[in-house]
């Protein structure tokens, strides 16, 4: 038997038999060897969810989102039920309607949960830590420089704590006039019994 010669697309609709097979068996077969070439260069390729990009929308609908991450709607609808972050909001009609951070969260708990092999209560932890993280890892304070400068800053603060203590006492000893002024004009007003009254 001779040997088969894989021939291209193109010299298909030419020659309609080829060493006793049929040009579109040729044919056939080498688009599905092309087609498992790109899908073992597509699988041994890590996915990026910057692969689909989210459209730049308002409002997605559950269907829209189960199309972008790739999983069906009553999946979305279970890690409402599991994950508090992923909360759509509803419409009058009691549809859900995902912003775009939700969209991205989906994306996130489908990578974690089918990807990354982290199980429900697992992604659940994730997402407890990185709510704790910002928490612990605020900025720490950048050291003052001790010097001639330092002093002098130190000093002007002081001088302006003071000044401050004393504009606050002035601001408030109206007040107390006024309430003790007051507070004499009552008595004025409603004298209690005189000297000559029984």
């Amino acid at each position: 038997m001779p040997r088969s010669v894989p021939f291209p697309v193109l010299a298909a609709p030419r020659w309609p038999i080829l060493l006793g097979r049929t040009v579109a068996s040729q044919v056939g077969r080498f688009a599905t060897a092309v087609y498992r070439v790109q899908m073992t260069k597509n699988a041994s390729r890590p996915r990026n969810e910057q692969s689909s990009p989210i459209p730049d929308k308002l409002y997605f609908r559950i269907g829209e989102v189960a199309k972008l991450c790739g999983v069906e709607a009553y999946v979305l609808r279970f890690w409402e039920t599991e994950f508090s972050q992923l909360r759509p909001n509803k419409s009058g009609t009691g549809q859900r309607l995902y912003r775009k951070r939700d969209v991205e969260l989906a994306l996130r708990i489908k990578r974690l949960l089918y990807s990354e092999g982290y199980t429900i209560a697992g992604a659940r932890q994730v997402f407890a830590a990185e709510v704790r993280e910002p928490q612990k890892k605020s900025q720490p304070e950048l050291p003052l420089k001790r010097g001639v400068e330092t002093g002098q800053m130190e000093a002007r603060l002081k001088k302006l704590r003071t000044e401050v203590r004393e504009i606050l006492g002035i601001l408030s000893a109206p007040a107390k006039r006024q309430s003790s002024q007051s507070s004499a004009a009552k008595e004025k007003q409603a004298p209690g019994p005189g000297l000559f009254e029984s």
